[in-house]
């Protein structure tokens, strides 16, 4: 495989979840940090040649640059048992994948940002009226997650797939947004199965 190199705010789960991805296969990979609060993904100079979106993660794979978090472990788990053999549960992963960006990530995550990096004092009023919709959202997610765990070690299939890892990145740190995970003991019970995993890192390694 070529270099990897994953330029990120190593806070970010977004950009945590890929370091993970590498760290469980066994994959070197190199690391460049950008502050997000200094705006440096903003530069022309990260525009024009990382991410014309202005966003991170992105994997650099040699001369290539790939955005977006899940798209990035896909790339480094294809052909591995992190990605299901069987054609459902494949599906099924990338559908957990699909609504962790969609219905777990934009409630639970932000509000570890808003929490943790602007703080509560400096919110707008747009961000204190969305507070409590982004509540409700985060603990109905978390509460999905706890229910479909009550019966099953992980989100698909009989063994840890790139769903788990998706996932696993921000709800280990959902209370910094507020949320409590004493409320959902399977999602606490699955969280140290995924740090019982072979190669498993941090966060903060």
């Amino acid at each position: 495989m070529q270099t990897l190199i994953l330029h990120e705010f190593a806070a970010s789960g977004n950009c945590y979840k890929i370091r993970l991805t590498a760290a469980l296969l066994g994959l070197p990979i190199e690391r460049r940090e950008y502050d997000i609060m200094k705006g440096e993904t903003r530069t022309a100079n990260f525009l024009a040649n990382v991410n014309a979106n202005g966003r991170i993660p992105v994997l650099q794979i040699g001369d290539l640059f790939l955005p977006e978090s899940n798209a990035a472990c896909f790339y480094l788990a294809d052909g591995t048992p992190l990605v299901p053999a069987d054609r459902f549960d494949r599906a099924d992963m990338l559908r957990w994948m699909f609504w962790e960006q969609y219905s777990h990530e934009p409630n639970v995550a932000t509000l570890r940002f808003w929490h943790g990096w602007i703080g509560e004092a400096n919110w707008t009023d747009a961000q204190r009226a969305m507070h409590p919709g982004k509540v409700a959202a985060g603990e109905a997610a978390l509460k999905l997650m706890d229910e479909h765990l009550a019966a099953r070690d992980w989100l698909v299939g009989e063994s840890l797939s790139l769903a788990d890892i998706a996932l696993y990145a921000y709800t280990h740190v959902a209370e910094g947004g507020g949320f409590r995970l004493a409320d959902t003991p399977n999602v606490q019970a699955w969280l140290g199965r995924i740090e019982a995993a072979p190669g498993y890192v941090p966060m903060d390694a």
